[in-house]
């Protein structure tokens, strides 16, 4: 279901995305009628009606001595996780500050889930001049879907160049062959490995997609290991015709 996947990618565990959606749907209600909704026990779905009022996610309030909860209007869900990203925007130069002093080690990230992959692409087209990349065209193209079409738009307004050396496939002929309409250059190899994932290079970045079971992106910044990952890429580059 689209709905609790997207909840998901918010960061809701499961239990938590169950109590929330009965709250949401009964309005108001006592937890006893929230745990017959959710069909879980009652004391399990006082504590996560707790924990979503830690996250802003609920309300409550006494009538009668008995506590009730109300689910938070998706409306307001939205505008508070924007108040919370403009919080951190606001601290931002200072943030940038303190890890510069540790910025001659690596940093590494991670990020699971498709929306959590997303930001990670996001990143990409906010920070790169010109792109180089390792990767399976089809795993792209089916899992991303239209938020790739809507992020290849986005580079291409943006001018940022990708040169793309992809696995033996049709669907990588076919990105070839439309590729100078794209702003990429396509060198293909041959498709003697199975592995399925994405690797993108740019300025002191390396991003690394898995796109088989879990959903995964790894970011690393590392001026050193981007430089080798680079010299890898070209090597291979001029190696393919």
């Amino acid at each position: 279901m689209k709905l609790e996947q997207t909840l998901k990618d918010y960061g809701l565990k499961e239990k938590q995305i169950k109590v929330y959606l009965a709250c949401l749907q009964l309005g108001t209600g006592p937890v006893v009628k929230i745990a017959q909704k959710a069909g879980m026990p009652r004391s399990t779905v006082y504590e996560i009606l707790e924990s979503l009022r830690g996250l802003g996610l609920v309300t409550t309030f006494l009538k009668k001595k008995v506590r009730y909860f109300s689910a938070e209007e998706p409306e307001h869900i939205v505008r508070y996780a924007e108040t919370k990203v403009n919080l951190l925007k606001d601290v931002l130069p200072e943030l940038n500050a303190l890890a510069g002093k540790s910025r001659q080690r690596p940093s590494v990230r991670f990020y699971q889930g498709k929306g959590q992959m997303q930001i990670v692409l996001d990143e990409v087209l906010d920070e790169a001049t010109e792109l180089i990349a390792f990767g399976v065209s089809e795993d792209l193209l089916s899992l991303m879907g239209d938020y790739h079409k809507n992020f290849v738009a986005t580079r291409i307004k943006r001018k940022i160049p990708l040169r793309l050396i992809l696995r033996d496939s049709p669907t990588a002929h076919e990105r070839k062959r439309i590729g100078q309409q794209e702003l990429r250059l396509v060198k293909i190899v041959p498709a003697n490995y199975d592995y399925h994932g994405l690797i993108y290079i740019w300025k002191n970045k390396i991003a690394m997609f898995s796109f088989a079971g879990d959903l995964v992106a790894v970011v690393i910044e590392s001026k050193e290991l981007a430089d080798m990952q680079k010299a890898m890429f070209e090597n291979l580059w001029e190696r393919v015709s």
